[in-house]
């Protein structure tokens, strides 16, 4: 199908020269505060404070390649941060979003694809009794929070990983000091710690939530004796599966591990980088729902809930998480050779094949890696992750390795 709206860009001469990159930053500082509506495509975030002229918008993303409108085309190791995993306008998704679409996104009643979309979620995730759909991840884990301490009439909550930008999980500017003390954070991975918090929270507990995966597998012990601290004090063990649902297993690391908690959130490759999430969870948790509000308007929105059905037909007609941890594996081994044939130092590949990521001794030779990366054809993720898609063909695995060689001869020689 045509792209009449980037056919028409492109025409119209937009796609000129590195002026233009800097035309379109120019812009949206002057209308978005921070220049990106997502923290993590802020121009620093991407390439630190010393590019002025490094793409920030793009006209066209299909497969792991996208467009960028000064024209320049590279292979996208980010993945819309995780949130493609098959492939940007991956036919069978795009298809299915078009009928939903041209059937009417949305309506005074919900949509059937709800209902269906839940049973099979309910199907394949281990703790999903019942489903409620909303739009991103930190929506869909609040929702848990919340069912959390609405089930159990308690506030306290213990907390490990990162969960978005909402009051409950947040340290930052504007959330009320009374917030902040319901919620103790603790190190990933330390058993030790978690036994503590949770100790000192007792029977004001309401739920222990945790990122089951932080750049790597957890320690087994830590997510059992999280399961069993919830069950001695009578709280709510809650996953946070937004990265690593559809990726790591369909179900999320709850089917890796066999630690089943009580409620989850899923987001992100759900949907194909289409804008839906979900709270899962046990019956009796999911159903306090019906004791509090958690509510969105857009929630059952036809074109996400068509996307996330054709996401689950590729999952049941293929092994699409192990096709992710093998081509992750092809893209991470890309970059090692990489870093031993240029004899780099100060950074290592880490992390688990499907989304791996770089790290560096030095934040200012890792800005000029992404910077030179993105000369040479690719874009890495600056920080963690770099995420693994279907579409990463043996070509762009190429173009991986070559980028890759050309930055770290450039950050090798920067420091010589």
């Amino acid at each position: 199908m045509p792209d009449s709206r980037s056919s028409t860009i492109v025409s119209q001469g937009v796609l000129q020269n590195e002026k233009q990159a800097q035309s379109w930053r120019e812009r949206a500082d002057a209308v978005l505060p921070t220049g990106a509506s997502t923290g993590s495509k802020r121009a620093a975030a991407l390439y630190g404070e010393e590019c002025p002229d490094a793409p920030t918008h793009f006209v066209r993303a299909r497969g792991c390649r996208v467009t960028a409108m000064n024209g320049d085309s590279f292979v996208d190791c980010t993945m819309a941060l995780g949130a493609v995993a098959l492939g940007y306008a991956e036919p069978r998704v795009t298809n299915a979003v078009i009928e939903a679409a041209s059937e009417g996104s949305v309506a005074g009643l919900s949509s059937w694809r709800e209902v269906e979309l839940a049973e099979r979620l309910c199907a394949m995730i281990p703790c999903a009794e019942r489903a409620q759909f909303l739009k991103s991840g930190a929506e869909a884990i609040s929702a848990a929070v919340r069912l959390a301490r609405t089930y159990t009439g308690r506030d306290r909550i213990v907390a490990s990983g990162y969960f978005g930008w909402h009051d409950w999980s947040s340290n930052s500017g504007g959330v009320p000091e009374a917030v902040r003390k319901d919620v103790v954070h603790v190190p990933f991975g330390d058993v030790s710690a978690l036994e503590r918090a949770a100790g000192d929270a007792g029977r004001s507990l309401a739920a222990i939530v945790l990122e089951p995966v932080v750049e790597h597998e957890p320690p087994y012990d830590w997510l059992t004796r999280a399961r069993a601290l919830c069950d001695e004090l009578g709280a709510a063990l809650v996953f946070d599966e937004v990265k690593t649902g559809f990726r790591l297993a369909p179900g999320g690391y709850q089917q890796v591990c066999g630690v089943t908690p009580d409620l989850a959130a899923f987001g992100k490759a759900l949907a194909n980088g289409y804008p839906l999430a979900a709270v899962v969870g046990k019956a009796p948790l999911m159903d306090a729902a019906r004791r509090t509000w958690i509510s969105s308007t857009l929630a059952s929105e036809a074109t996400a809930l068509a996307a996330a059905l054709t996401v689950l037909d590729w999952h049941d007609g293929t092994d699409v998480c192990a096709t992710l941890a093998a081509i992750g594996h092809e893209m991470r081994a890309a970059v090692e050779r990489a870093i031993t044939a240029t004899g780099a130092r100060g950074v290592r590949t880490d992390g688990v094949d499907a989304m791996w990521l770089l790290h560096w001794d030095d934040a200012a030779r890792e800005n000029l890696f992404v910077r030179e990366a993105l000369a040479a054809g690719v874009l890495f993720k600056r920080g963690a992750y770099n995420f693994a898609a279907i579409a990463h063909d043996e070509e762009a695995l190429a173009a991986v390795e070559h980028a890759a060689s050309t930055a770290l001869t450039a950050v090798s020689g920067d420091t010589d």
